[in-house]
């Protein structure tokens, strides 16, 4: 059977003056990371002016868990849906109705703010929505990078997704915090709205060519995401990766719900501080994806990527200690390269082992590890820093994180797994 599938046109490059960013010898990527740079700018605008605004509405750090709680379980309960269905139909399709989707519930929560009729229900009824697109999207987006890139360069596609990823980090909290001084809340979500044409005239404009791909086998869509279960299961290089990605993502990952919380409560701090606090993740992300990006020729070695697990958890322990803000920003600038590192190289070891033909099942079970249990961290946290305060909630977090990472350790040396997995 034929499926319409996405090739890429390479552009001449210097191999040795471009080898950090070797993805960008393909047109379709240079499509794909313009348009999503953009939209994803808009939607850490968002992300920070619906926090605020779930704060100023409720003052309630449950409250807020909740939201974010919400707006992650689709993609927990989902996920394996999608990624099936990524394996079936056209991924440009379903990308165009995930985005197109997306814009309409920024534009509506905007208008909802602007008007001054927002209630918390709107912002509930919107995230939930928000996550159900959200759960199609990331994992037919993850299995659709290396029909762009091919294997070759989906190590430094990966890594460059990564720091345009935290370029909108730091610029999109940034801008949120400055024009919800300036302006309020409603431009924010508004101007996330506008961005997603960016990613829709990207998709558009992307050269198409039909080739005979492996499809499901089976017309029962159950049996096909159990067989990617199976193979997940009969596969330690991946298996391992999503067990401590979901450990990791419960635990250790739930900065929407703690550092909104930190700034306003313990820090002291109105939302362009929440903004700042927020860009230094970003900075810290965006200088480990650049890093990786540099050494993205070589495969992952497993012993970086436990030391980002690491450096995630240790950090945050520090920063459940401080109560200064430019300690802080400097705490959570480390928190955020340690993160991306692990995410990143954990994210490679997938995609470099997984058969091309279950691609999208395995990416969905990721992005359940990866996103999709946030709505357990979110509650985890929420309710932690709701009795306990955020920086307990954050130690607590991190210590469990990584206990779990040194019982990882502890497995691969028992299953006497190399240092360094090589791709398929």
């Amino acid at each position: 059977m034929k499926e319409r599938t996405y090739t890429s046109e390479k552009t001449s490059v210097k191999p040795s003056a471009l080898k950090a960013v070797s993805a960008f010898r393909h047109r379709n990527y240079q499509l794909y990371f313009s348009g999503q740079l953009i939209s994803l700018v808009g939607t850490w605008m968002q992300n920070i002016a619906q926090d605020w605004l779930i704060l100023e509405l409720t003052n309630s750090a449950f409250l807020l868990g909740l939201i974010s709680a919400i707006q992650f379980l689709p993609m927990l309960l989902l996920s394996l849906v999608a990624g099936e269905v990524a394996d079936r139909v056209p991924k440009r399709s379903l990308l165009l109705l995930a985005q197109g989707s997306m814009m309409v519930c920024a534009l509506i929560l905007g208008l909802l703010t602007l008007t001054g009729a927002v209630r918390y229900w709107h912002v509930l009824i919107l995230a939930a929505l928000l996550g159900t697109a959200n759960a199609f999207d990331n994992p037919t987006r993850q299995s659709f990078i290396v029909e762009m890139v091919g294997r070759d360069d989906l190590m430094n596609a990966i890594t460059l997704n990564s720091s345009m990823f935290n370029i909108a980090r730091v610029l999109g909290p940034a801008l949120s915090g400055l024009a919800i001084g300036q302006l309020g809340m409603a431009p924010c979500f508004l101007v996330n709205a506008a961005s997603f044409l960016a990613v829709i005239i990207g998709l558009a404009l992307m050269r198409l060519e039909v080739r005979p791909i492996r499809r499901p086998a089976n017309n029962m869509m159950w049996q096909n995401i159990l067989e990617g279960l199976n193979y997940i299961r009969r596969t330690p290089i991946i298996l391992n990766s999503v067990l401590l990605m979901a450990m990791v993502s419960i635990f250790a990952m739930n900065f929407t719900v703690l550092v909104p919380v930190l700034a306003r409560v313990n820090l002291h701090q109105q939302a362009q501080g929440y903004g700042f606090l927020a860009s230094a993740l970003g900075i810290g992300a965006l200088l480990g994806a650049l890093l990786l990006a540099s050494i993205s020729s070589r495969s992952p070695n497993r012993k970086l990527l436990f030391s980002g697990a690491a450096g995630l958890c240790l950090f945050q322990l520090l920063l459940a200690l401080t109560r200064q803000f430019s300690l802080s920003f400097l705490l959570l600038f480390c928190t955020g390269a340690s993160m991306i590192v692990f995410a990143a190289l954990s994210n490679t070891t997938v995609q470099l082992n997984v058969e091309d033909h279950l691609r999208g099942r395995v990416m969905g079970v990721y992005s359940i590890v990866f996103l999709g249990v946030t709505p357990i961290g979110s509650l985890f946290s929420g309710s932690l820093a709701h009795v306990l305060g955020a920086p307990a909630a954050i130690a607590i977090g991190a210590a469990i994180g990584l206990l779990c990472l040194i019982v990882m350790i502890l497995r691969e040396r028992h299953q006497a797994l190399p240092a360094i997995y090589p791709s398929r």
